[in-house]
């Protein structure tokens, strides 16, 4: 039995009019009560109407994070950092789930916004030092003074 008012209360409002965008809220009213699989169904529900509603696609991912279905953050988020780069939450959810999948380049691209939008957050500024060389060294990251020299190379 779910003893969370929230959740009743958005609930009461989708039900009144499933078109509205309160199925966000109630989402993430359902994930932070330990329900993410009527998280992922009501957000999904509501994307239905609202397909390119922010919140509600932020909203589905933390679901899907929370069930450890990286895959299907990253799809979703991935067009969401590019259309809003300044939404924190959908920033760190895409870099987090790139960085378990293993998708460096894209994890630290996603770092290095979050590090761009709250320069004094110093664990994504230690995050960012520590993977850049890891990127590098898989040849995932490229320095300006590589592509240099490679075109000096070319002209000798």
């Amino acid at each position: 039995m779910i003893k969370n008012p929230l959740i009743y209360t958005y609930l009461k409002k989708f039900q009144d009019d499933p078109k509205s965008r309160v199925f966000a809220p109630l989402a993430e009213a359902y994930r932070k009560a330990g329900l993410p699989d009527e998280a992922i169904s009501i957000a999904q529900e509501g994307l239905i109407h609202h397909p390119n509603f922010v919140g509600g696609k932020v909203a589905l991912a933390r679901a899907f994070f929370d069930k450890k279905r990286y895959e299907e953050v990253i799809s979703i988020l991935s067009q969401v950092t590019i259309e809003v780069p300044d939404n924190i939450v959908a920033q760190r959810l895409f870099a987090e789930s790139c960085l378990i999948l293993g998708h460096l380049t894209r994890a630290l691209d996603a770092y290095k916004m979050l590090l761009y939008l709250n320069p004094k957050d110093t664990e994504i500024a230690r995050l960012i030092k520590e993977l850049e060389p890891q990127a590098y060294d898989e040849g995932n990251l490229v320095l300006q003074s590589d592509t240099q020299q490679k075109k000096n190379a070319e002209f000798t």
